[in-house]
């Protein structure tokens, strides 16, 4: 049993609302200019696999963190493209006290 316990608090999920609508709200940012993913990706300071991957709809889910930065580059509120998944991600990959193999 694994006996590591931590301070940390699980990150919320949030779900993308739509594809296209982010795809839609790169071409127009919030400060009328359009946003390429390398753009989008170094601006929010995140992959830029994470970016393609929601677009295809390989990932469909992100940390709050990252959709809040996501959302702020592009000059939008995070809830107009991310909506809450009640669900929440260890930040450690490490299993939780008294989780079984």
């Amino acid at each position: 049993m694994d006996t590591y316990m931590s301070d940390q608090k699980p990150t919320p999920l949030f779900r993308l609302v739509s594809r296209d609508l982010l795809a839609t709200l790169m071409k127009r940012t919030g400060t009328g200019a359009a946003m390429s993913v390398r753009e989008l990706a170094s601006e929010a300071e995140i992959p830029r696999s994470t970016v393609g991957n929601l677009l295809t709809g390989d990932q469909e889910s992100v940390a709050y963190p990252t959709a809040c930065a996501i959302a702020a580059s592009i000059g939008v509120d995070v809830l107009i493209l991310f909506t809450p998944t009640g669900r929440a991600m260890r930040q450690s990959g490490r299993p939780r006290l008294g989780a079984t193999a």
